[in-house]
């Protein structure tokens, strides 16, 4: 499991731990997320029936960025508790492309107690070599949201920083 750790601009006393797994094989990828702490103090969107939504770094919503190692090329996949989801593709630093197709709605899995929530995720996608970023928007019962990340290379919270994405996998 890889432990994300919160941006030191936004500490969080209700999450004791946010880990997470990631595995691929030749077409698939495989994450699961284990926030523990008091759910009770933050915001966990309801459950919904699964669809592509906009916007979900607004609320608690758990990413992975995925580079390319030839070149600033990545993706960026969001996942809502909710079961709602987002797939963006970049050229480079910030620089969006056209939305990415996905080919079928990833399968979620969303299980929860007062103090732990899982997400498991297993989403098709083409899978070589790669620099990954893990992430997550904690959103707490107050409305205010705290960064979590493998690494934090900015001053504010960037999880598009290529630094960020310090895990490399399928090598």
């Amino acid at each position: 499991m890889l432990t994300l750790i919160p941006h030191p601009t936004t500490p969080c006393a209700a999450v004791e731990s946010l880990q997470v797994s990631v595995a691929q094989t030749t077409d698939h990828w495989y994450l699961r997320y284990v926030l523990h702490g008091d759910l009770s103090q933050l915001r966990i969107p309801a459950p919904q029936p699964p669809h592509l939504t906009d916007g979900l770094w607004e609320h608690t919503c758990f990413e992975i960025f995925i580079g390319e190692i030839s070149n600033n090329a990545y993706y960026e996949l969001n996942f809502s508790p909710s079961g709602q989801w987002a797939v963006y593709a970049f050229s480079d630093y910030r620089q969006r492309t056209e939305r990415c197709r996905v080919g079928q709605t990833p399968r979620m899995v969303t299980t929860q107690t007062a103090q732990q929530l899982c997400l498991d995720i297993h989403v098709a996608a083409a899978t070589t070599p790669a620099r990954i970023g893990v992430s997550a928007v904690i959103e707490t019962a107050q409305g205010e949201k705290t960064y979590w990340a493998l690494a934090h290379p900015s001053v504010r919270p960037d999880f598009h920083h290529g630094d960020g994405f310090t895990h490399a996998i399928g090598y």
